[in-house]
């Protein structure tokens, strides 16, 4: 755990980032936010943030092989290594449409 959910924690994770001046930060209304990010740099609206979630859902779906137990699933360090590769080169559309595209060409 990184802290608690309050203006101060998050004050501690913007001042790693602040040095980042062309950024605009896009949020949800938590009040925290509003509290430390600078007003013209600060966007509040989940028109923003979809994309974001989705991906964050994305990552969690994948990496939930780390705390599944199964039979099935390698816990070897080399394993993991190999898949977190695989889904991050895969995360990536032009990677991704290049495997696909050789996929595929089996069936033609």
């Amino acid at each position: 755990m990184v802290g608690n959910r309050d203006a101060a924690t998050f004050r501690r994770l913007y001042d790693k980032v602040k040095h980042l001046a062309d950024c605009v930060f896009y949020t949800n209304d938590w009040e925290a936010f509003a509290k430390v990010l600078p007003k013209e740099r600060h966007i509040i609206g989940k028109v923003h943030t979809i994309a974001i979630e989705q991906d964050n859902s994305n990552t969690r779906h994948h990496r939930g092989r780390m705390t599944r137990r199964t039979k099935i699933v390698s816990k070897e360090d080399a394993m993991i290594d190999t898949s977190m590769k695989l889904w991050h080169a895969l995360s990536d559309p032009n990677t991704f449409a290049q495997y696909q595209q050789k996929f595929l060409s089996i069936f033609r």
